[in-house]
């Protein structure tokens, strides 16, 4: 249900910076949600119809890129993606690995009228 909030911030966003561009309407949303973040875009897409509701984002398209997960071996200092759950440096098999990426999801940029 967290999904609930994060859709009203993704409206506040671009209700915000559609009003510095002066625009009178949102016509779409592109948004970067990385794999590990937890998000489901489905699920973002479902509230953003209510809570977009009676403003310039009514209407407006969600369009979703997914952001891979990121890892960078701390014994090497290699940087991979990983395909599968064992998140093991393909170069020296080790599995202190740290995440770089994948946990973020952020309005990238919007279409305005």
């Amino acid at each position: 249900m967290h999904e609930l909030g994060v859709t009203e911030s993704i409206v506040n966003i671009a209700l915000d910076k559609a009003k510095e561009a002066q625009a009178s309407k949102i016509v779409k949303i592109n948004i970067v949600v990385g794999e590990l973040s937890g998000f489901v875009p489905d699920c973002i897409e479902f509230y953003f119809d209510f809570v977009s509701k009676d403003s310039i984002a009514e209407g407006a398209k969600l369009h979703f890129e997914l952001a891979p997960a990121e890892f960078r071996c701390r014994t090497c200092s290699t940087i991979f993606h990983s395909h599968d759950s064992t998140w093991t440096c393909p170069k020296c098999q080790s599995q202190s690995v740290e995440i770089t990426g994948g946990r973020e999801l952020y309005v990238e940029n919007m279409e305005v009228e």
